[in-house]
């Protein structure tokens, strides 16, 4: 199909203006004022509605293989682009692990069997495997994933001569999990014998602390410096750790980046008295002076891009005790209205939010022709109403897992329509899924 959308409000690289934009096998072919409809295309009247470049989420948890009762590739990219989510990086903590050539190919096997959004998959670097990551082609690899804090699946990299190596010797972008294990196992430890085991939620931000975060951080930072490797750092959570980062330079010239997710942004540890184990993710959400820098970073570019780390467990997983209920949330259906409400909380312009679900994004993977609204690039598309509202309800939740953080919210917008290469996968609560996503691929020659 070929479309011309017109009397769209787009919002695209710092400006707002009214356009049309004609897609062409899967391409913005033209945008531009005034265009006459072609013969033999379909013409969407955008009038009232805003126009934004599919959002590009850096870290998301779609728990395929081997994990699939919480989640699938299928399930998980098509709430994906009902959210306005039209591409995705996949972490590697899956069973099998991605840290292999022929693990990490299986997945990208699989992606394009079933997945409605764009995809990448990171490899996953382990204590034992540094010379299989050096034979990744990493220009249709997003990145290397180290965790330098243990999470779901057993994949922490604490061996110092490991990690010189990783750093040393890697020529891509490392994405890194930063939280200190020894002390956050001193921390438990000593909460568990002051406590007990029946602990609340709320005791998670102060078992995995602010200096566990700080420590993990800044030695990831160290490393970086002293190798000139290029580092990005996911899900900051700490006010602390923003020292790590700055915004003096253009994005184009940091060898060091930081990513903020939207738990991170919304929640608060306030929050545990209410949600639980639901708002249980690693790192913790933790105090709303936190939150707030981290907002705060977001505004002025001292964090780079924001994304959502959706992590799905089932509810009678998330509805164990505190320390057995694993940690992570489902987010990528909703993190676009959520970045909206904040727009409608005069907290953030519609510009900015672009700038860093979108522009940002595949300005620091260097990804190629995708994340802005221009002729030539990718038609990856969504079509916002800013005054439609969006209530979450079971019955609306795409998630495998079926449930959110966000059951009950109303947001005050709605996503009506997703274009993924120019094919019209999402309208208006309705999927054609004739036609799926592609591998993305990366200008790091």
């Amino acid at each position: 199909m070929s479309y011309l959308i017109k009397n769209a409000t787009l919002v695209n690289e710092g400006e707002i203006g009214n356009y049309d934009v004609l897609i062409e096998n899967g391409i913005i072919s033209k945008i531009e004022r005034d265009i006459e409809t072609p013969k033999n295309y379909t013409e969407i009247n955008a009038e009232g509605r805003h126009l934004i470049p599919g959002a590009i989420d850096d870290q998301v948890h779609f728990r395929e293989p081997g994990l699939t009762h919480k989640g699938e590739i299928y399930t998980e990219a098509k709430s994906a682009v009902a959210g306005g989510v039209t591409s995705y990086m996949e972490m590697p903590n899956t069973n099998p692990q991605s840290v292999t050539l022929t693990e990490l190919d299986k997945k990208y096997k699989r992606a394009a069997e079933c997945s409605l959004a764009n995809y990448s998959f990171y490899m996953g670097g382990t204590n034992v495997n540094l010379e299989e990551t050096l034979k990744v082609d990493y220009s249709t690899v997003c990145g290397l994933k180290l965790f330098m804090g243990s999470s779901t699946g057993d994949m922490l990299v604490d061996n110092e001569k490991t990690l010189e190596g990783f750093f040393s010797k890697i020529n891509t972008l490392i994405a890194t999990h930063c939280e200190f294990d020894p002390l956050i196992k001193e921390n438990q430890k000593r909460i568990v014998e002051e406590y007990g085991e029946d602990l609340p939620a709320y005791f998670h931000p102060i078992i995995r602390n602010e200096e566990a975060c700080y420590k993990s951080s800044s030695m990831a930072v160290a490393l970086a410096k002293k190798h000139g490797t290029r580092l990005h750092i996911l899900h900051i959570s700490t006010a602390k750790e923003l020292s790590l980062f700055t915004n003096k330079i253009p994005l184009k010239d940091k060898l060091i980046t930081a990513e903020a997710c939207i738990h991170h942004m919304w929640f608060s540890d306030e929050d545990y008295k209410t949600k639980g184990n639901f708002i249980k993710w690693n790192p913790a959400v933790k105090t709303g002076y936190d939150r707030d820098k981290i907002f705060e970073a977001v505004l002025n570019d001292t964090i780079d891009v924001v994304a959502t780390d959706h992590a799905p467990h089932t509810i009678e997983e998330k509805n164990a005790k505190y320390l057995q209920a694993p940690s992570g949330g489902p987010l990528v259906q909703h993190s676009v209205l959520a970045m909206l409400d904040f727009y409608h909380a005069k907290k953030i312009s519609l510009q900015h939010i672009v700038k860093k679900m979108s522009h940002d994004v595949a300005d620091l993977f260097r990804i190629e022709k995708r994340g802005y609204i221009r002729e030539g690039y990718a038609a990856d598309l969504v079509l916002v109403n800013l005054n439609s509202p969006t209530t979450v309800t079971k019955e609306n939740i795409l998630y495998k897992c079926k449930w959110s953080p966000f059951e009950g919210h109303t947001f005050k917008s709605s996503i009506e329509k997703t274009f993924v290469n120019g094919h019209l996968v999402f309208d208006k609560g309705k999927f054609d899924e004739s036609k799926y996503g592609q591998r993305l691929t990366f200008n790091r020659r």
